[in-house]
């Protein structure tokens, strides 16, 4: 009996270790998703600013690998750790409106990477 519970508290151990480097709490990518134009037609003194857009957006590596797949909150809002190095920003499009362009970003050792996306609404 006190075998078992020596080998169960080793498995449970082992399980929660990891060999493969650790998510990194320390760097990553950090900022926000808008969407523009929102207003059909702009005048000349009139504003309309973009606004904030909830959106899929992935990591992936120069390769082409996916490292990460995460939504952003309701105000476009994220902040994402990643270990410092290259990587290769794909926001998703739902349709074919509204889109936004990938973007190539650096994450250094111990700082947050700070990231507006664009999104083009297709309004004009």
């Amino acid at each position: 009996m006190k075998t078992k519970f020596v080998i169960g508290l080793l498995i449970l151990f082992l399980a929660t270790c990891s060999v493969k480097n650790p998510t990194p709490r320390d760097s990553g990518i950090a900022g926000q998703v808008l969407v523009g134009p929102m207003c059909p037609v702009v005048q000349q003194g009139q504003k309309c600013p973009d606004q904030p857009y909830q959106a899929t957006l992935i990591v992936n590596s120069l390769d082409g690998r996916k490292i990460v797949q995460f939504q952003t909150d309701e105000t476009g809002r994220f902040k994402i750790s990643l270990a410092p190095g290259e990587y290769i920003l794909h926001p998703e499009a739902p349709n074919v409106t509204p889109f936004a362009s990938e973007k190539s970003l650096t994450v250094e050792t111990g700082k947050y990477a700070q990231i507006i996306v664009n999104y083009d609404s297709g309004i004009r």
